[in-house]
């Protein structure tokens, strides 16, 4: 399996900016990834703090 480009602190980061109220295609846009890519680790990394 092909290493993230991302750790996982900033997965989170990037998920608790959404989260405060900024759009998903800024988030995406700040971090260099695809909305799809962003819900994909959205959907795995959501729950954790």
């Amino acid at each position: 399996m092909r290493k993230s480009r991302f750790i996982e602190a900033q997965i989170i980061g990037m998920i608790k900016e959404q989260e405060a109220g900024m759009p998903t295609a800024e988030v995406c846009r700040r971090h260099g990834l695809s909305t799809a890519t962003f819900y994909k680790l959205k959907a795995k990394y959501g729950g954790m703090d």
